[in-house]
């Protein structure tokens, strides 16, 4: 076995997290992997695993390896797609992870066609909902929702925004009226987003004169997932901000109706991001561009009105509630954003 494929066993095994895991993934017998294992670490001198009977884990020199390996072994799958006669047919396995609800709602429908022109690529889709770290678990290219940190470990590709939109049920209209501008907000209830973790209910928010400004909403409701959060609207249990693709059935359908029009939440930049190597590997950029072509009907330009409130300094945001929060919107990509990386999902 050559020092490459070794490589990529270490790679199985670490980011499954088990010798049987890594086997049955890579259709090897479990003592070739382990042979495997036990020859690069003979070759380099160093322990790489923790093996238990439960569980398998990095050393602090498997740690070291890890991001180097990855790196090697894309140089080495990339080097030979280019002088190989089919080099035109890409193959190989490709780690991909996207937000769920974006993963469900908008690329798996769209996914025979990709499989079509690329039947040779062996797609791993996550949609977890998760924090994760790209280099670690070895993810190709993840799409993130929200913007982010400058971070030496990604590289981001930007591709638009999504518009946000203001909504209420009908039934909700009808008991308490239709809100005629953000001085009405106080007499209005809202379903409160609450992200994952713990963290602070989110206000309302909106952009006036070209500032931000929130309103801490009251609340019979609150939710920590998108899909929750228009249920609940949809119940007419308040008012919600949410992104425009995700509610467009329900606003044609009447089940909601957009309200304060004129004073739109910022949009959320959505951005494809790339661990940090040399150069993109043909099955990344490949993916990244049918994944661009997908959401394409969906985004809208970042122009610079966009940028500039995604960059604004927090003592700009004009706070009407009677308490400070982290913004609803920036919030709710906790629920849109599985993948969030090490380097953040807020602005």
């Amino acid at each position: 076995m050559d020092r490459i494929d070794q490589l990529r066993i270490f790679l199985r095994v670490a980011h499954s997290g088990g010798f049987t895991a890594a086997a049955g993934q890579l259709g090897l017998p479990r003592p070739t992997v382990s042979l495997a294992i036990q020859q690069l670490e003979a070759r380099l001198g160093a322990r790489l695993f923790n093996r238990t009977t439960r569980h398998v884990s990095l050393t602090q020199d498997g740690e070291a390896l890890l991001e180097r390996a990855i790196a090697l072994v894309a140089d080495s799958e990339e080097l030979e797609q280019q002088f190989r006669p089919q080099a035109k047919a890409l193959t190989g396995r490709l780690r991909v992870d996207l937000p769920s609800r974006i993963a469900r709602r908008l690329v798996a429908p769209a996914l025979p066609e990709f499989l079509a022109r690329h039947g040779g690529i062996e797609l791993e889709l996550g949609s977890s909902d998760r924090a994760i770290d790209l280099v670690h678990e070895g993810i190709d290219c993840a799409l993130r929702v929200g913007g982010m940190p400058a971070s030496s470990t990604l590289v981001p590709r930007p591709l638009g925004v999504f518009r946000l939109v203001n909504c209420a049920s009908p039934a909700y209209l009808a008991r308490h009226g239709m809100p005629r501008g953000p001085e009405d907000l106080p007499q209005h209830l809202a379903v409160n987003y609450a992200p994952p973790g713990g963290a602070r209910m989110a206000p309302w928010e909106w952009v006036e004169h070209g500032r931000l400004r929130t309103q801490t909403m009251r609340a019979q409701v609150s939710a920590n997932n998108a899909e929750t959060y228009i249920a609940c609207c949809l119940a007419g249990t308040g008012l919600i901000q949410i992104p425009a693709f995700d509610v467009r059935e329900h606003l044609q359908a009447g089940g909601l109706v957009e309200v304060l029009a004129d004073w739109p939440a910022p949009p959320m930049p959505v951005q494809i991001v790339y661990p940090h190597r040399r150069h993109l590997s043909r099955r990344v950029q490949a993916f990244s561009d049918w994944l661009a072509e997908v959401l394409a009907p969906c985004l809208e330009p970042l122009g610079e009105d966009g940028a500039a409130l995604a960059a604004q300094p927090a003592a700009a945001v004009e706070r009407v509630g009677a308490r400070p929060h982290q913004d609803a919107c920036r919030a709710l990509t906790h629920s849109l954003n599985s993948a969030a990386g090490s380097a953040g999902e807020n602005r």
